[in-house]
């Protein structure tokens, strides 16, 4: 890889051409595959924007979904190609994208001391040679597409007949992309999804050729150890191979946060650190018994890549977890919100994130899901949320119905965001005559949740002006609290060069150290969990608050004695963490069970 970075997947629209404008520079970014209508509506975009004859799929045409998802990541994919051989193509003259490709590189990327080496050299026939190896070098970044595991709506005809578990939506985006001509990776993500997996299987693009080569990945999203190792395993027995763990904070992240049972970041690297060459042997050898029942001859030793993401906002903070972690690479997601070159944010909501403090964002019950999802105050989408409620309609249209999955009221699954499930809820608490309190906060928690199929894809069709005749226009944006320390909208330039500590964009900002924000995070959340509680606190739910303290208490231990461990640290820097990390666990220690 060029870079030692990625960019998540964010939202559903957020990112959706983010390849389009970076893979050219080496940069590798996700995009999601779940909504085929933003993705149709994206590819006659493009193919407008390029002068190409653009030929519609029509929703009703048999296997659309499928077959919208295929084209659009052979686009993506197609564009991409003519975009790289374009930039290679271009002299190596001051301000042309061939220089910038380099100048974006790392400084310990031997490619990048090769250019600066070649730019020292005068104008002749060596140069020329020299110029010719470093475009021979050059790599696209990688086009990977993620799938939510469990985000797996079942479908039906127009009569009501089951469409069978292939067409579901999940199995439907990942043969998409299986019989794409992208050769890039699938990131899992949301847990483990056994059918969805075992699907995987009956590909032939995720087995290695007679090369060892595999032209698609399987990238899991994961945020503790022992789920990682029981969902690769699950998959080395089909012989199929992980080629990397994307190590995710439970909740110092954007999107839906999945807070894990008091594991925090840092331990859980250092789980992975120590026992990341025990977990390859293991897998290798069933990956190879596997592929031996399949009478695949593998050539050569599959490599497996471990990289972290979730809070990380400095150069030297991204250098610790690649170095003391022995990462292969970082993930750089919320930021790149507030770099309109990269990601798809309208005005107005850029204006809104540039000028929001660490009170905006917060974790809420927003997702139709039922999981836990970083919000946003400021956003459109809760300004309409909040007037539909004053107005007396809560919940929104439901028109996509990707997230439909309640069947309280109903024979076929609605959503927990939709005007009819949020009715029907709140005439059922009304008959139950509850105290004004409870009914209160029970309410509450039914009209909180927002619609995500239209408010995380209308900023795309705002910025690039496709918005639809009625069309709802309100925005919903998922960004990590991390967004809150950085207050100014950048170029792709900047953004990059901050990750490498080139230059600093949070030069003037008082900002806590990853680990101890994301320690913060979880002590707030369980006082919520507590509070949410104190009515019914059984046993059972009383031990697990008791397992999660511990273990919050047992991290803060861990980082004690990393931090006295660590040789770079100056003594100011050292007595700053140790007094937020002494606060943090005055904090935990206050809280009573």
């Amino acid at each position: 890889m060029s870079h030692t970075f990625h960019i998540p997947v964010l939202g559903l629209g957020f990112s959706i051409d983010t390849p389009l404008k970076v893979a050219r520079y080496g940069i590798s970014s996700v995009m999601s595959i779940v909504d085929d209508d933003l993705i149709e509506r994206m590819r006659e975009f493009h193919h407008q924007k390029n002068n190409k004859h653009f030929i519609p799929i029509a929703k009703g045409t048999e296997d659309c979904r499928q077959k919208r998802i295929t084209a659009y990541l052979n686009m993506v994919d197609e564009t991409v190609n003519e975009q790289f051989e374009q930039l290679k193509n271009q002299p190596f003259e001051a301000g042309s994208d061939l220089c910038r490709y380099f100048e974006l590189l790392p400084e310990a990327s031997q490619l990048k001391q090769g250019y600066d080496l070649m730019t020292e050299y005068p104008d002749n026939e060596r140069k020329h040679i020299f110029e010719n190896i470093l475009r021979q070098l050059m790599t696209k970044g990688s086009i990977d597409v993620n799938i939510m595991s469990k985000v797996d709506k079942m479908n039906f005809t127009a009569e009501g007949e089951y469409m069978g578990d292939s067409n579901t939506d999940a199995m439907t985006a990942l043969r998409a992309f299986a019989e794409s001509k992208l050769e890039g990776s699938v990131v899992l993500s949301a847990g483990m999804n056994p059918r969805l997996y075992s699907y995987l299987e009956t590909f032939k693009d995720f087995f290695p050729d007679e090369y060892g080569k595999l032209k698609k990945k399987i990238i899991l999203k994961v945020s503790d150890f022992r789920s990682a190792f029981i969902q690769a395993k699950f998959l080395a027995k089909k012989g199929l191979w992980v080629s990397e763990f994307r190590v995710e904070s439970g909740l110092n992240c954007g999107g839906h946060a999945f807070a894990t049972e008091g594991y925090l970041l840092g331990p859980i690297l250092e789980e992975f650190k120590l026992k990341r060459s025990g977990m390859f042997d293991e897998l290798l050898l069933m990956y190879n018994a596997a592929l031996a029942t399949k009478d695949i001859i593998n050539s050569s030793t599959p490599l497996q890549r471990i990289s972290a993401q979730g809070g990380i906002g400095t150069s030297d903070e991204n250098n610790f977890l690649l170095d003391y972690y022995e990462l292969d690479a970082t993930g750089w997601g919320s930021p790149f919100l507030l770099v309109p070159e990269v990601t798809n944010v309208d005005d107005e909501t850029l204006k809104q994130l540039t000028n929001a403090g660490e009170e905006d964002f917060y974790l809420s019950g927003a997702s139709p899901l039922g999981i836990l999802f970083n919000n946003f105050k400021n956003s459109s989408s809760e300004k309409q949320r909040i007037s539909r409620l004053e107005k007396g309609r809560p919940g929104s249209p439901c028109i996509k119905k990707y997230l439909v999955s309640n069947t309280e009221f109903t024979e076929q699954p609605i959503c927990t965001a939709s005007r009819e499930y949020q009715h029907l809820k709140i005439k059922q608490l009304k008959l139950l005559q509850l105290p004004e309190d409870e009914y209160r906060q029970q309410e509450s928690k039914v009209t909180e949740k927002i619609c995500l199929c239209e408010g995380l894809c209308s900023s795309a069709y705002i910025k690039y002006e496709i918005t639809k005749p009625k069309e709802n226009r309100a925005v919903a944006i998922c960004p990590g609290p991390n967004l809150a320390y950085f207050s100014g909208v950048y170029s792709l330039d900047e953004m990059v060069k901050h990750i490498y500590g080139k230059i600093d964009l949070l030069e003037r900002m008082k900002r806590p150290h990853i680990f101890i924000k994301e320690l913060n995070l979880y002590i707030d959340y369980l006082q919520k969990d507590i509070h949410l509680n104190l009515k019914d606190l059984n046993d059972k739910k009383r031990k697990h608050l008791d397992g999660f303290k511990a273990q919050l208490q047992q991290g803060i231990n861990y980082y004690k004695n990393l931090f006295s461990e660590l040789p770079d640290l100056t003594s100011n820097i050292l007595i700053e963490l140790y007094e937020e990390l002494t606060a943090s666990e005055s904090k935990l220690s206050e809280i009573m069970i």
